[in-house]
């Protein structure tokens, strides 16, 4: 299944071949992590091009994350002073991590939070 989501992960985000030995271990690592948390008793399998897109979203999202600054333009180390300007491109990796949650949704464990036995 790696190869397919290496594909989609290409087709995606408009790369060669060139990035593969860069793409290969984001794309196994989106694979494991997407695998881990799927309910019990699915496999990969069974939500196939779910999965690879799901994969291939939250391999892209990984590449750009390595990739950004997360807008931070300057750092003090004396009085602990951060400076961070823009964060579109944070954004936008936030936005690829939710879509490959999303579609990826009716196979997933639920990660949500829920309240319990609190009087509303």
């Amino acid at each position: 299944m790696t190869e397919e989501i290496m594909a989609l992960a290409r087709s995606l985000g408009g790369l060669g071949e060139e990035e593969d030995s860069r793409l290969l271990p984001l794309c196994q690592a989106a694979e494991a992590e997407l695998t881990g948390r799927l309910r019990e008793g699915i496999a990969p399998e069974d939500c196939a091009q779910a999965f690879s897109l799901a994969a291939a979203w939250l391999a892209l999202a990984d590449r750009s994350a390595g990739q950004e600054t997360d807008g931070v333009t300057g750092f003090t180390a004396g009085s602990f002073t951060v400076r961070r300007e823009g964060g579109e491109a944070r954004q936008a990796v936030e936005t690829l991590r939710r879509r490959a949650e999303a579609i990826l949704a009716p196979w997933l464990k639920d990660g949500g939070f829920a309240f319990q036995g609190v009087v509303g």
